[in-house]
């Protein structure tokens, strides 16, 4: 009788541990496919936007990656934007390398697709975007101009040295402009389009502004890898004068926490990359998503700036 009854229940067990197999793997499937495209993952600062990025997939249960062009190119930008479009993923989050006048044409074929595209660290005039996620940029070149403003007289000279992205280091040096004016600090020179990966470049520069204005008592820097070059080449010069950058990487809060530079500004790209995977999420949810996700700024001081480059070493680890 036991037999008979054993013989009744295997099928019965086998089918069971087949149909919750299948709805397992049917709820794996389901999970949303998010691809991030940044700049380059060369630099600590896109790394960090790309661990942030990968803690949300890991906390929010969702399936995704972090990708970049082998080149900061805009046409190695759309190469790989076609490549992510053919996997159809549930959403996008871009940087563009410049603006998204130069890939428009790419992003217009994931909105056809029905597939969100999500801005991160720089935003855009873009009509279709469903979200920006980042720092606001004005206001954190306005916190930049008011931290070196701080350290300066009126009537100081100060040059302004902004790297590549129009809109977004743009905004950076408008903002510090605005500050830096409302205090009759004088701009004695402004810089555009510098690179971020090539400090000789930043050096020259620098070095025709100082033959230029010997008098120069400060800079601002749209990023901190312009900032660093600058700060080396002054103190090789031995000349003491207030920097200013606005990413907040460990170099530069290293500098602060030794006592060379007062304070920095520093941005949050790992709070961003989270925070664009949450707001992915949303997205694919159907959910009413905030069009402007400010990331937030900090004042890194000598108080708290061991913490802040602990936590950026670790997320790296």
């Amino acid at each position: 009788m036991f037999n008979k009854h054993k013989r009744f229940l295997l099928p019965i067990l086998v089918i069971s541990v087949i149909a919750i197999v299948f709805i397992y793997k049917q709820f794996e499937e389901e999970k949303p496919e998010v691809v991030v495209v940044v700049k380059n993952l060369d630099l600590d600062y896109w790394k960090f936007i790309k661990a942030g990025a990968e803690k949300g997939f890991e906390d929010l249960g969702m399936e995704g990656k972090v990708v970049a062009p082998e080149t900061e190119t805009v046409e190695a930008q759309r190469d790989i934007l076609r490549s992510v479009l053919k996997e159809n993923p549930d959403v996008l989050i871009i940087s563009p390398v410049y603006s998204s006048d130069s890939i428009n044409s790419e992003l217009e074929k994931f909105v056809k697709k029905d597939i969100p595209v999500l801005f991160i660290y720089a935003d855009d005039t873009w009509a279709h975007k469903t979200a920006y996620i980042g720092t606001n940029n004005f206001s954190l070149g306005e916190k930049v101009g008011i931290l070196l403003a701080s350290q300066l007289q009126p009537g100081d000279k100060v040059a302004l040295l902004g790297g590549k992205q129009p809109i977004v280091e743009g905004e950076r040096i408008r903002g510090a402009k605005d500050s830096l004016e409302a205090v009759k600090i004088e701009i004695a020179a402004e810089k555009k389009g510098l690179p971020d990966d090539n400090p000789e470049v930043v050096r020259e520069e620098m070095e025709g502004i100082l033959r230029e204005h010997p008098d120069l008592k400060g800079v601002v820097a749209s990023t901190d890898y312009i900032a660093l070059p600058v700060l080396q080449l002054l103190q090789e010069k031995g000349i003491e004068m207030p920097v200013t950058g606005a990413s907040g990487i460990p170099e530069m809060l290293k500098l602060v926490k030794e006592g060379t530079l007062p304070s920095a500004v520093a941005q949050n790209p790992y709070d961003m990359g989270y925070l664009s995977v949450q707001t992915a999420l949303q997205a694919t949810k159907g959910e009413k998503v905030n069009p402007n996700i400010d990331s937030g700024v900090d004042i890194i001081t000598q108080g708290n700036a061991k913490e802040r480059i602990d936590f950026l070493n670790s997320v790296l680890e």
